[in-house]
């Protein structure tokens, strides 16, 4: 599948508009980002960036914002149509914004997130 970076950035706001807002409600001091690929050559499709806030102990005023990284060319290469890339992003946002609230990837895999 072949998207610009525009059109995914787009899709990838849409869906996040998507989400309930018990989800995205919490999320303090997160930033979300679309790249190409992941700088190590991993085949992810997305990563949190931070400390979750099951992890956090002083953090606050002046910290650097988390980040969610959804990228792009890993969900193109997995997606033959704008439905499934619509639904791997979804899935890709759920699984990072859980990374956030302390979610680790074996509870992810048991709730059918990973």
């Amino acid at each position: 599948m072949d998207m610009d970076t525009d059109a995914f950035e787009a899709l990838v706001v849409d869906e996040l508009d998507q989400l309930p807002d018990e989800m995205v409600d919490g999320l303090d001091n997160v930033v979300f980002v679309v790249e190409d690929r992941s700088d190590d050559g991993e085949e992810l499709l997305g990563l949190y960036d931070g400390l979750a806030v099951t992890e956090r102990d002083r953090y606050g005023m002046g910290e650097l914002p988390d980040r969610i990284i959804v990228f792009r060319e890993a969900h193109l290469e997995r997606c033959a149509t704008e439905s499934e890339l619509r639904d791997e992003v979804h899935t890709t946002l759920v699984h990072e914004i859980a990374h956030f609230y302390g979610i680790d990837d074996a509870r992810l895999h048991e709730l059918g997130w990973a």
